[in-house]
């Protein structure tokens, strides 16, 4: 079925095309969840990618759900990110909504909104050690829609050894502590940066940018999602940061890594970078000798609050699932404690259970031990039906004002307008 792009973002209620709020592009639960779980049913999946993750959930997960649940047979479609919510919204177009999809943190309140996901059981959230902050991505209009299976935090990691060079004896406590640190520990040789004091380029600049946001006391939206709220000094001033760092040669935009290869920080072109989690699997299997001689360590990122990037992955069932108990019975199986630690493992991914914060998996990681014991300070991104929208425009915006083509405070008004614009066609 040929879909354009026009008639995706109908399907979510998105772009010119945009329904009103109550409308549904789906048909609605079609049988009960609490009978008996049989038939076949499709599960989109985002991770378990490549030979090792399709090992992992068809060569061991699976066939243990499939123990417990011998009536149900699962189809899996892999996917990845960049093309995941094309996947799903193709799936609202046509009609063919996968019975089983993991979601991306800020996802639920589109999908819940548009009735494309069914709620789940209040007591699924409570079967778990969750903290609160863990769930609340969750949940749209005070119902659950979804259960956490990894999640992948960002936070500030440094090279201890430039901090020792530097005289440095402690990780900064606030952006003015941040900045000079950055400052003191740049390298320039012929006019040309040649390691940065803080490189917060080499990721994804959309999560970077928000946990500045979230850190210098802002927020995205109101609770409702209704407002947008990062049109303030906070907002203007985590974008700012960055230009800043790039005028006194603290930092470079042209310094960033690729997606795949070394980051700066292990490559020494960098002192502090912000990081994913999952960075720590590269040092073991790239620079081992970096965590052997103790060279890195990690902070959260402080400027009038701590504030630790929550993203990750979440499980939710269509809410038109021809096989609704099976799906449910799926949906809990992917959510429970024996899914989540292999999912994590094979991603380098923190769980949000505190039921394994003991295990040897996360005791032998150590950016995802910091993570997992620092969750209580976790902010995440998304909070209005409107973000799939919003998403896409954050990045291209503030890289436009970090190559010099507007204003920090040009660009945060220009993305203000792209979200009020977004916002306003909810109805």
């Amino acid at each position: 079925m040929d879909v354009s792009r026009r008639t995706l973002l109908a399907a979510l209620g998105l772009g010119a095309l945009g329904t009103a709020a109550g409308c549904s592009s789906g048909t609605g639960t079609t049988g009960s969840a609490d009978g008996p779980a049989s038939g076949e049913i499709t599960f989109l999946t985002a991770i378990f990618e490549g030979a090792t993750g399709k090992e992992t959930l068809e060569g061991q997960l699976l066939p243990k759900f499939k123990e417990s649940h011998p009536d149900v047979t699962v189809k899996v479609d892999y996917t990845n990110y960049s093309a995941l919510n094309e996947k799903i919204t193709t799936g609202l177009a046509s009609g063919l909504m996968p019975d089983v999809l993991t979601l991306g943190v800020g996802w639920v309140e589109p999908f819940a909104f548009k009735k494309a996901i069914a709620p789940l059981p209040d007591e699924l959230g409570t079967r778990y050690d969750y903290q609160e902050r863990v769930l609340r991505p969750s949940r749209f209009d005070d119902k659950l829609y979804a259960l956490p299976i990894v999640l992948d935090t960002r936070f500030v990691a440094y090279r201890k050894d430039h901090f020792a060079e530097a005289g440095i004896t402690e990780t900064p406590k606030n952006f003015a502590e941040l900045r000079a640190a950055a400052k003191e520990l740049a390298r320039n040789e012929g006019g040309r940066l040649t390691r940065a004091g803080l490189d917060p380029f080499s990721i994804d600049l959309r999560q970077c940018w928000e946990t500045f946001l979230f850190a210098g006391g802002g927020e995205l939206f109101s609770a409702d999602g209704r407002e947008v709220l990062f049109n303030s000094e906070a907002g203007v001033g985590a974008l700012q940061f960055f230009l800043d760092l790039v005028a006194d040669g603290s930092a470079s935009f042209d310094l960033k890594t690729a997606q795949g290869q070394p980051s700066t920080l292990q490559q020494g072109t960098a002192s502090m970078m912000m990081v994913n989690n999952s960075l720590w699997i590269n040092l073991e299997e790239e620079n081992p000798e970096l965590i052997e001689d103790d060279r890195i360590g990690s902070f959260v990122l402080t400027g009038t609050r701590p504030a630790l990037f929550q993203g990750g992955t979440l499980v939710a069932q269509s809410a038109s699932s021809k096989h609704p108990a099976a799906a449910r019975a799926l949906v809990e199986f992917l959510g429970s404690p024996d899914v989540v630690l292999p999912a994590c493992e094979q991603r380098g991914a923190v769980p949000g259970m505190a039921e394994l914060a003991d295990s040897e998996y996360v005791k032998g990681n150590a950016f995802v031990d910091f993570a997992l014991s620092n969750l209580d300070q976790a902010f995440s991104e998304g909070g209005t039906p409107a973000w799939m929208e919003i998403r896409e425009k954050i990045k291209p915006t503030l890289e436009s004002a970090v190559v010099g083509q507007q204003s920090a405070q040009q660009a945060i008004e220009q993305l203000a307008g792209v979200a009020n614009e977004a916002i306003g066609r909810l109805g």
